[in-house]
Order: C-alpha cells, then structure tokens, then sequence
C-alpha cells in the first residue's frame, strides 16, 4: 500500500467508526491507502469546512462521509471541494426511520453540490465506488 493517503473517510462521531471498517477494510484490501478523520458538521463545521478544503491539497482524490440523522457531513464536505464525495447513509438508535432520514438528507442535495450515494450502512460499496474512480485518474 502507498503511504500517501488517496481517500479519505469522514465521520461525524467515533461511534460511527465501526460501521465505516468495512470501506477501511475493503480499501486496504486493494492496496489504497486512506486517512480517517471525525469531524462533526454540526458540533464543529470550521474543522469539517478545514479539512475539505484541505483535502486535494494532501493528496486526496475521493471521499466518503459516513452520516446518520440528517446526515449534514457529505453534503458540507461536497460544499467545500471539488473531489467527488461519497454518502454512506447511517443508522442511528435515535433515527425513528431506521437509516432512511439519513438516506434522503445526503441523496437530495442541492443542484451544484453532487453527494454520490450508497445503501444505508453499506461502506462497502462506498469503497468499491472510491477504487472505481481512483482506476479512472491511474
């Protein structure tokens, strides 16, 4: 695996790490190298703003936000860069929709900041999606 992070994975709380291994898994898995971060769109949106724009500058070249609730991140994170970002919609003991209210906060994003978007806790795919557009730029 390369040293240089190529994507990034974002959560808004340590709780949400266990449900984004399995992106960490499978990008390791391919060789990718890749950073995780947890910065919260709502309890800190400088930091998040900070490390999206930030983000090409160090090498990035995709990142996957994992969100629940009403799952701001991807979409803050799509505001602040120009890489392609992907949305993995999270469940949440607290959601009373079971991962859909976080589903329909990052697939309807505002003309102009695009959020690709996976299954409900599916980091999985958001992965594979990350080493599909990674295989573009090689």
């Amino acid at each position: 695996m390369a040293d240089q992070p190529l994507v990034g994975i974002l959560v808004g709380s340590e709780s949400d790490r266990e449900r984004m291994q399995a992106a960490m898994d499978d990008l390791t898995a391919r060789g990718i190298a890749h950073e995780f971060e947890v910065r919260s769109a709502h309890r800190d949106p400088d930091a998040v703003a900070e490390y999206a724009k930030g983000a090409a500058g160090r090498g990035l070249k995709v990142l996957i936000c994992g969100a629940g609730l009403a799952a701001a991140l991807p979409g803050v994170v799509a505001a602040h860069t120009a890489l392609p970002v992907i949305g993995v919609p999270l469940r949440s003991s607290k959601s009373i929709l079971d991962g859909l209210d976080a589903l329909l906060s990052i697939v309807q994003m505002p003309p102009g900041v695009p959020v690709a978007t996976v299954g409900v806790d599916n980091a999985k795919n958001a992965a594979v999606l990350a080493a599909r557009i990674l295989a573009l730029l090689d």
